[in-house]
């Protein structure tokens, strides 16, 4: 033990440490309060940190919320069963089982984010996505074109997001997680229909 400390002396937090601390702790601030108590003070505090710690890692709340958010909405993993159906009801059940209270989550505490911002929950989620990243059913639609199952022509990025799109939408408006037939039937009777109007380069009637 060094010179000068106690037992009772906690050390100092450095680094990543004190970084990851402060994301707990603004997430439990971010459940507990919602945006309008999501202040650098509230986060400072249930931290055991000062604000100026939070300033020079995240000048603006913006930045400290999309990094909050960011450590929990991880990246899922893409199902490549060698089906495109079988890799949708795959994406689309795991989406339903780990994100619901996320997506409900978002619902209620960001209100007032997205009000304030004037953005909506699709500018959110491409913010937490990897600059880099495509989104999810279009790598699931590039495996299937590569399979063969899908002619490699243009399709609109509404029609091949669809899926995703109307789950969050009946996340949104329920309660819960999504009953397993809905997400069936998202997937068979819209989501592949409107792709196969693309396959011999069809597009969808606007």
């Amino acid at each position: 033990m060094s010179e000068g400390r106690t037992k009772s002396t906690p050390a100092r937090r450095r680094g990543a440490v004190l970084e990851n601390a402060i994301i707990d702790a603004a997430w439990e601030v971010l459940v507990e309060r919602g945006y309008n108590g999501f202040t650098f003070e509230a986060v400072a505090a249930h931290a055991g940190t000062s604000k100026p710690v939070l300033y020079r890692r995240w000048p603006q709340r913006a930045d400290l919320l999309i990094a909050t958010l960011t450590r929990h909405w991880y990246p899922l993993e893409i199902p490549d069963t060698g089906s495109l159906r079988q890799d949708a009801l795959a994406l689309l059940r795991a989406v339903n089982a780990e994100r619901a209270r996320t997506v409900m989550l978002m619902r209620i505490q960001l209100a007032d984010y997205f009000r304030e911002t004037g953005t909506n929950f699709s500018d959110l989620r491409s913010r937490l996505r990897l600059a880099d990243e495509k989104p999810p059913f279009a790598q699931l639609v590039d495996s299937a074109v590569e399979r063969g199952e899908l002619a490699e022509v243009p399709r609109p990025e509404r029609v091949v997001n669809l899926p995703f799109d109307l789950l969050r939408h009946d996340l949104l408006m329920g309660t819960g997680a999504v009953p397993d037939e809905t997400i069936v039937e998202i997937v068979d009777a819209v989501w592949l229909p409107l792709l196969d109007l693309t396959l011999h380069g069809t597009q969808p009637r606007r």
